[in-house]
């Protein structure tokens, strides 16, 4: 007995059910061709993943209801399609077989993920059993994604007759994921002598990103198949005899490159899936700015990026010349608007005012911040005239600690290196420079400064960034106490420092752009801490 598994890696947009519809037949057309038997798209890819407060809305469920009979009625091929459903008054994420113009069987998700990024117990009923289908003499159960995490759906498909399992998924990315989901599904493949098919959605979604990577697995833990990461695809995968026929296995990413393609693809789909003609970068000359410069270019293209330089009287010649360098090598429109004249204005307007709150100190942070929201200010009114968002440039260590002006350097729409650390920034740019030289190098050897007053560095008041990003990882993502961070050889003064900063300038982060999520915990849907808290750590 044999049977052909199509597996349908679409990137799907959320709450568009017509699109998303469109783009489903499209695949089982395209199944058809290839000798396909059956479909299988990834979880809830009729309104996309995930919803979110979508769910509450009885019409999203009814307006879902209406897209999946007419779905069923043009599909030419039978397909397995996830999808929301309300019955009984209950809401279920669910996964139907559709066939001969029909409904045949509906699947109901049981495992109901709520940790992380997920939250799915709020909107969803957890369904209460198997479901088992025929299809061309094949005995096929069905799964939606946290099902093969755990013990249990797997094993009662088995039960139940399966000889063969398919998984619908929206399993997002986090550095090393695949590695993790191959693992669970072994796991499940293993206990129950029964092959596995995994198909994952693909796309970005506000702050998360899907990136496919779908995959096959053996029932006895054999990788079979693994398609590509971050692009849409669809590979017949045979199951014959009770085992599947091996074929194609995409070669893995270094995590540079996975990171790298996730950027691209978060920044692709946020300006194309909500329309945005194009971006605006602020150039600084710095790191950040120049691999957020690259990044757009990539996904974008250089027609829809413009970048401009705005410098103060503190910007050396060097951060013009180099982001000069960038542009050109790029291709991309470019503007320089000297912010000199700006922070003049501004001063004369302020000082009778500050006058009257005390001597004026020779420098402080209301100088350096005043000059980042001018060109916040610019970059804002650029974005105003034109329609292009404002991608901004903060990475994931100076979110943590508050390195950044709100209303200034933390202006604009969306925020692409949110989640990465500064030392992977390095890494990054060094990556990109390996496929083609676009950073200039003295950006990267250079030390990194906000040039906000003379002579600057950001180790002028932060620690060196491999200590600083490695008590942030162990603070944040590792969930480790201050005193086990000292324990495993940070200096007492460093941890206190960082722990500190990280604490105090929450109310910024809860203010900062939606950024793209690359590792297993970032600053957004999985850190929901109390911006006003009295908890004091242990020390």
């Amino acid at each position: 007995m044999s049977l052909r598994i199509a597996i349908a890696q679409i990137n799907c947009t959320v709450g568009d059910l017509a699109g998303n519809a469109k783009r489903i037949l499209a695949a089982a057309e395209q199944a058809v061709a290839l000798g396909a038997d059956v479909l299988i798209t990834p979880e809830l890819a009729l309104c996309g993943y995930p919803p979110e407060d979508l769910l509450l809305r009885p019409d999203f469920y009814r307006a879902s209801a209406c897209e999946l009979a007419a779905l069923a009625a043009r599909l030419p091929i039978p397909a397995i399609v996830g999808h929301p459903l309300e019955e009984s008054g209950r809401r279920y994420n669910a996964a139907s077989l559709l066939a001969n113009g029909e409904i045949k069987a509906t699947y109901r998700k049981t495992r109901l993920p709520n940790y992380e990024v997920f939250d799915e117990q709020r909107y969803f009923d957890c369904g209460q059993a198997s479901t088992v289908v025929v299809i061309k003499g094949v005995h096929v159960g069905i799964a939606i994604c946290e099902d093969v995490w755990h013990p249990g759906v797997a094993e009662a498909s088995r039960a139940a007759g399966a000889e063969l399992l398919l998984s619908l998924n929206a399993s997002p990315l986090h550095l090393n994921k695949q590695g993790v989901r191959h693992q669970v599904v072994r796991e499940r493949a293993m206990a129950t002598r029964m092959p596995i098919v995994f198909a994952n959605l693909i796309g970005g979604q506000d702050e998360l990103i899907f990136d496919g990577a779908s995959f096959a697995m053996d029932g006895d833990g054999t990788l079979t198949h693994q398609l590509e990461a971050f692009a849409e695809a669809l590979v017949v995968v045979e199951f014959a005899n009770g085992r599947l026929v091996p074929g194609v296995i995409a070669a893995a990413l270094s995590d540079e490159a996975e990171v790298y393609a996730a950027l691209q693809l978060g920044v692709r789909d946020y300006v194309g899936k909500n329309g945005f003609p194009g971006v605006i970068i602020g150039l600084s000359g710095g790191m950040d700015s120049a691999l957020t410069l690259a990044i757009a270019v990539d996904a974008l293209g250089a027609d829809k990026v413009r970048c401009v330089m705005m410098p103060s009287p503190y910007t050396a010649q060097m951060s013009l010349d180099d982001s000069r360098d960038m542009v050109q090598r790029l291709g991309v429109q470019y503007d320089e608007i000297a912010i000199g004249p700006l922070m003049e204005l501004y001063g004369v307007s302020l000082a009778p005012t500050l006058a009257a709150l005390g001597p004026k100190p020779a420098w402080d942070t209301t100088d350096e911040n005043l000059q980042a929201r001018i060109r916040g200010m610019l970059l804002m009114a650029l974005s105003n005239r034109t329609g292009r968002i404002v991608l901004t440039t903060g990475n994931k260590s100076e979110m943590a600690v508050g390195y950044a002006t709100l209303y200034g350097d933390m202006a604009g729409g969306f925020a692409v290196i949110k989640d990465v650390f500064k030392t992977f920034v390095y890494r990054l740019a060094h990556y990109r420079n390996s496929v083609a030289e676009v950073i200039p190098l003295n950006i990267i050897t250079r030390p990194p400064s906000a040039e906000l007053k003379p002579g600057q560095t950001d180790q002028d008041s932060l620690p060196a960034y491999d200590v600083l990003d490695a008590i942030i990882e162990a603070y944040m993502e590792l969930d480790e106490s201050p005193r086990q961070i000292i324990a495993r050889g940070f200096a007492a003064g460093d941890v206190a420092k960082v722990v500190g900063m990280l604490k105090k300038n929450e109310y910024k982060r809860r203010q900062s752009p939606v950024g793209i999520r690359v590792s297993k915990r970032g600053f957004g849907k999985d850190w929901r801490y109390p911006i006003t808290s009295g908890y004091l750590d242990e020390y």
